[in-house]
């Protein structure tokens, strides 16, 4: 144990090897990673923005949208910036205490959004099986509730985690990722992480696959209501209500099974690059998009801040 101790390294910076070291590939990946920055930024803003102007948009829905919105701003911003700056300048470090918060804050905000689908789901559930009872059982004080207990849930086991990864002791303080990211930093540890990797795949149980089995439960329920429906436009009608966040469900939770449930594998470290770049930037861009496109009422409140700013 004592010669274990020499090599403890107490750092008090990161050195991320980032996502690619050719620089005319890393110029590349800047101008594209800025673009789908600030579509993201302008997306979730217009999204936020149309739902505060429009009273049409005043419904539980659209109040859980709003909210993942914010929640994918945050979370664009929490990384985005600091992958931005590394990408044109050498060595890519960052101070310890950034990259804590860093990985305190992606973690918290990743876990509200998986917690906030399951919400959602369950807020369409209420809307195709029980349309009679939606606006009695959908009130304000539960929407409130309900999106209040996601944050708290993701934030505190993003401040669990944080803190057993940070309080091991580390060999280097070389990551090979572009951002602090859970697993890339326990790579560093010297000494055993079995307890660590318990920890995540407990996490990962909670905050991924819990509300994917909330999720699933749902849309059992709404399927079965649909298939009951006998018109093929109230069918229609039905499922296009639930086709956008379905479509998110599938994009956000099928990433995250795959990156922290599913097997080790030597490529695994460059996988979870590809997947982390995917829920920072990829993901809040996409999510606006998704369901601005695919959404009438969306389109018709931009239509209508359109026609009066004209």
């Amino acid at each position: 144990m004592g010669q274990e101790n020499k090599n403890w390294t107490w750092v008090s910076e990161f050195i991320l090897l980032g996502l690619s070291s050719d620089w005319e590939t890393q110029v590349s990946l800047f101008i594209l990673i800025l673009a789908m920055y600030l579509v993201t930024i302008v997306g979730n803003s217009l999204i936020l923005l149309l739902i505060r102007l429009d009273s049409r948009l005043h419904t539980p829905m659209y109040f859980f949208l709003s909210v993942l919105s914010f929640v994918d701003l945050c979370y664009a911003n929490s990384i985005a910036p600091q992958m931005l700056v590394s990408l044109l300048l050498a060595p890519k470090s960052i101070p310890f205490h950034s990259c804590v918060l860093q990985l305190y804050t992606s973690l918290a905000l990743g876990g509200s959004e998986f917690f906030l689908l399951a919400a959602m789901a369950y807020d369409r559930y209420v809307a195709v099986c029980h349309p009679l009872h939606y606006t009695v059982i959908m009130y304000g004080q539960l929407c409130w509730g309900l999106a209040a207990g996601c944050l708290v849930a993701g934030f505190t086991n993003s401040l669990l985690e944080t803190i057993i990864t940070f309080r091991l002791p580390l060999c280097h303080n070389i990551i090979n990722h572009f951002a602090c990211e859970t697993l890339a930093v326990l790579r560093l540890a010297c000494v055993d992480i079995s307890f660590n990797k318990v920890m995540v795949a407990i996490s990962g149980f909670l905050v991924i696959m819990l509300p994917c089995s909330l999720v699933l439960l749902s849309y059992a329920h709404i399927f079965a209501a649909i298939l009951r429906i006998r018109s093929t436009q109230g069918r229609s009608k039905a499922f296009g209500t639930c086709a956008s966040h379905l479509t998110v469900v599938c994009m956000c939770f099928g990433a995250a099974i795959f990156t922290y449930m599913g097997p080790r594998s030597a490529s695994s470290e460059e996988e979870e690059k590809v997947i982390s770049l995917f829920y920072a930037v990829v993901a809040p861009m996409l999510n606006p998009l998704i369901y601005s496109l695919r959404n009438k009422e969306v389109m018709g409140a931009l239509q209508k801040v359109t026609e009066k700013f004209r």
